[in-house]
């Protein structure tokens, strides 16, 4: 995976957990990203069972648990 990637799913991670995102136009906004491409990577988020939610009072995407996106190399 390109490093830009890892580095956008760190942004990501990071605005999520202080919920600080905004609306999904402004935090994609944030990531020099399209909408769209926002939508793909949150998609990937949930597929990898992060738990996102969006807050419609606070405009704010959201974690509903504590944690946090890890990416690292795991030994077998």
């Amino acid at each position: 995976m390109p490093e830009r990637f890892i580095k956008r799913f760190k942004q990501i991670d990071h605005l999520i957990a202080t919920r600080a995102t905004g609306t999904p136009a402004q935090f994609a906004q944030k990531l020099d990203i399209s909408e769209s491409t926002l939508y793909e990577f949150l998609k990937v988020l949930k597929e990898l069972d992060a738990p996102i939610e969006f807050d419609s009072n606070r405009n704010t995407y959201y974690y509903t648990s504590i944690g946090g996106m890890v990416i690292r190399f795991e030994p077998g």
